[in-house]
């Protein structure tokens, strides 16, 4: 790579790296915490808005630097999320969580993977919106992203489907629990809404509006599906890997940060390193999965997401069905046998 090059690319990258700044900001507002928004989310939306407005107005030359952002430094976002977890936190729930984290995330990728069959549609869209149901919203899309590795557009349709009908369902659980609509004890609420709810912000949210007890236990079970994205990614390669000319072998694309991933797992779980060191770290992960989301965003035009059509979004109104409704038979029905 040229001087020239290098320099363009930092180009694309100081821009990504503005963009994720003015989405920590924008995420403090008071209305937008109040909406648990992430600056993940502030950030592909002010991506797009930057895709759709200013982005033929600059250099093509800046394009590598900004494609650099949704590809490495997603990997090593992805990584570093480990940080969030510990083996102990997982064992600390018990099998009930377990079990019915293991269910809700192979029957809703299976739901999503069969209804996209059905819908005839892009399969790498519905194995996004799948995968970011059925783990952990957003930041699941990003790692499968890195495994199939799509046309960015389709990732930034997935992410947007997940995280409207995530938000829906941030505000109906708190309305549904504290109207007496859902009959189940703190114990099995927050089971519910952390194996069912799209992103951590969201079971954040829903939780603390339903009180501290429900909030604890379904961060930790969210968490555990969090963990679930490793082997999810794994056996994922398996069925998605390139198909080179006929009569030669299948190339498995190996998505070697998930290992990475569950290393950095295991390393926090030593607890060796102080707790403000572990908060700065996650912040700093935080700052990196914007600025992966913000250059997803940059490369994702309006036209893009009428060429996906209103599929995508029917798909996921399909999987919150499944979510709410068999999330929580499996609650109800799972939790006193476990």
């Amino acid at each position: 790579m040229t001087s020239d090059a290098r320099k363009s690319m930092l180009h694309g990258i100081l821009l990504i790296t503005l963009f994720s700044c003015a989405a920590f900001y924008i995420a403090d507002f008071e209305f937008v915490r109040k909406l648990s928004f992430s600056p993940l989310i502030i950030g592909i939306i002010l991506g797009m808005l930057y895709a759709n407005s200013l982005r033929n107005n600059l250099p093509e030359t800046w394009a590598p630097g900004i494609k650099f952002c949704s590809k490495q430094i997603l990997r090593l976002g992805i990584i570093l999320y480990g940080f969030r977890l510990t083996f102990q936190s997982v064992i600390s729930v018990g099998a009930e969580a377990i079990v019915i984290d293991l269910i809700i995330v192979a029957l809703t990728l299976a739901i999503g993977i069969a209804a996209g069959r059905l819908m005839k549609m892009d399969k790498d869209i519905s194995l996004l919106t799948a995968t970011g149901s059925a783990i952990c919203g957003a930041a699941a899309v990003l790692g499968a992203e890195s495994v199939i590795r799509p046309q960015p557009y389709k990732t930034a349709v997935a992410v947007s489907t997940v995280v409207i009908f995530g938000t829906v369902a941030m505000f109906v659980y708190p309305s549904l629990y504290n109207s007496g609509a859902i009959p189940l004890d703190e114990t099995g609420m927050g089971v519910y809404t952390g194996s069912t709810l799209h992103e951590v912000a969201h079971v954040v949210g829903a939780g603390n509006a339903m009180g501290s007890n429900i909030s604890d236990i379904a961060i930790i079970v969210k968490m555990i599906r969090v963990i679930l994205l490793a082997p999810a990614l794994l056996v994922m390669s398996l069925f998605t890997g390139d198909r080179q000319v006929r009569g030669e072998k299948r190339r498995i694309t190996i998505p070697w940060f998930a290992f990475g991933f569950i290393a950095v797992i295991g390393f926090n779980s030593l607890g060796l390193l102080p707790a403000s060191i572990v908060k700065f770290i996650n912040d700093f992960d935080t700052f990196l999965l914007t600025m992966a989301m913000t250059a997803l965003g940059a490369e994702t035009s309006i036209e893009k997401f009428r060429q996906a059509g209103a599929k995508p979004f029917l798909l996921a109104a399909i999987l919150f069905l499944w979510l709410t409704g068999g999330g929580y038979i499996l609650a109800r029905s799972l939790g006193p046998l476990l």
